[in-house]
This record gives C-alpha cells, sequence and structure tokens, in this order.
C-alpha cells in the first residue's frame, strides 16, 4: 500500500475487502451504517444513459420479435407502446416498413448515446493519466 493513502481511502480498502471476503463465503452483510452518499464513482447521467440503452435494447429486441411473426400479447403490448402518438396501426400493410424504420431511430440513438458515455470514458481517462504523470 502505498503511503499516501489517507484514512478515508484507507477505511474504504479495507471495506471493500472486507465485503469480498463476506462475499466469498456467502455471507450476509448490511451496508445500511455505512454512510455512503455516493455509491459508485459512475456519474449520475451515465447510469441513466446506460439504462436508456438497456432499455432501447430490450425495445428493439420485441420490435424485431413482432416483425418475424411473433403475436404474443406482451410483444403486440410493447408494440404498441413503441408506436404510440403516432398514426401507426398494427394492421397496416406497411407496418414491416415502419419497424424498420423504428429499430434503425433506435440503433442510431443508442450509437449516439454510447459515443457520449465513449467520449466522457477518453477524456477521463486522459484527465486521469496527465494528473498521474503530472504529480510523479
Amino acid at each position: 500500500m502505498q503511503s499516501r493513502h489517507n484514512l478515508c481511502e484507507t477505511d474504504s480498502i479495507l471495506f471493500g475487502a472486507a465485503l469480498a471476503v463476506c462475499r466469498i463465503i456467502g455471507a450476509k452483510v448490511s451496508t445500511a451504517g455505512r454512510a455512503t452518499g455516493h455509491s459508485s464513482a459512475i456519474p449520475a447521467w451515465r447510469r441513466r444513459i446506460e439504462e436508456r440503452i438497456a432499455k432501447a435494447r430490450a425495445l428493439i429486441g420485441r420490435l424485431i420479435c413482432f416483425r418475424s411473426g411473433n403475436n404474443r400479447p406482451r410483444i403486440v403490448r410493447t408494440v404498441r407502446m413503441a408506436f404510440a402518438g403516432t398514426n401507426v396501426g398494427l394492421s397496416q400493410p406497411d407496418i414491416t416498413q415502419k419497424l424498420t424504420e423504428r429499430i434503425d431511430d433506435l440503433k442510431q440513438r443508442i450509437a449516439a448515446w454510447g459515443k457520449r458515455i465513449q467520449r466522457y470514458t477518453e477524456r477521463s481517462t486522459r484527465f486521469n493519466q496527465n494528473h498521474l504523470f503530472q504529480s510523479d
């Protein structure tokens, strides 16, 4: 361990090690007494974007299922919600084209959100490396 760690960092390291040991042996651990204002170093906006990406991927999967002929009630309900607010009916003759357009739109949004996270990650990595280079 480096000598630059302060007491808070040392406490965090020890807590992490103890938590890992408890998970390995299968013991239940309550983290209620621990003051965790920020649960992780991941920013809230990034978590929200990752949740949006996960939801969009699930929706794409259901739209593809519907396009391939799966007419289960849950799939149909999801497709109706995906086209809510538009004048697209599921019995229209060009529904396959509308589904493809919606899937492509969702894929483009996912790509844009992913690029935003990637730009942040690259910038953060550069910043941390520069900080380490300047401090050493």
